[in-house]
């Protein structure tokens, strides 16, 4: 019988694109698709799975111009500002970091894509318009490449962060 690690490591590489990924995976492994479920549900109320979901290529789907854009806020207003840019469609993530003063004051981070430099600009404005005089200041910071997108790996018994 499969286990909760032989689960794992056949979903964290990314579901199979086809009409039945579940199934399929479930074959793979050997057990009952229902049963899958039942064990990828116990591993998310346990928190061993935080979540399942897309990370898209964006460059690959025309999203050519990405921006971290990072945000020197008073830390009272942080939370308050990251709620409202993370229900912006503007925005993918959004999160809360320290500071090192003098040298890095930004406390909120917030990405932003586009398909044109113009239109990230334009999404940049937006936000600056949402926040208003609570920002002490803000830069943008463009993407120059894209970088391995993944999380915690297991792989042989053994754990990597990829």
């Amino acid at each position: 019988m499969a286990t909760d690690s032989d689960l794992i490591r056949a979903m964290q590489a990314g579901l199979p694109l086809c009409p039945e990924p579940y199934a399929e995976i479930a074959a793979r492994l050997d057990i009952d698709e229902l049963e899958l479920h039942r064990r990828v549900n116990q591993l998310m109320s346990t928190g061993t799975i935080r979540r399942i979901g897309l990370v898209p290529n964006h460059y690959k789907i025309g999203y050519r111009f990405n921006a971290m854009t990072v945000w020197a806020l008073n830390d009272e207003d942080v939370d308050e500002v990251g709620e409202l840019f993370g229900r912006q469609t503007s925005v993918s993530h959004c999160y809360k970091r320290p500071t090192y003063p003098p040298s890095w004051p930004y406390n909120l981070f917030a990405m932003v894509h586009g398909r044109t430099l113009d239109e990230v600009n334009q999404k940049v404005e937006s936000l600056k318009g949402l926040v208003g005089e609570r920002c002490k200041s803000t830069e943008v910071l463009f993407s120059e490449k894209i970088l391995k997108k993944t999380g915690l790996r297991l792989n042989s018994g053994r754990t990597e962060n990829a």
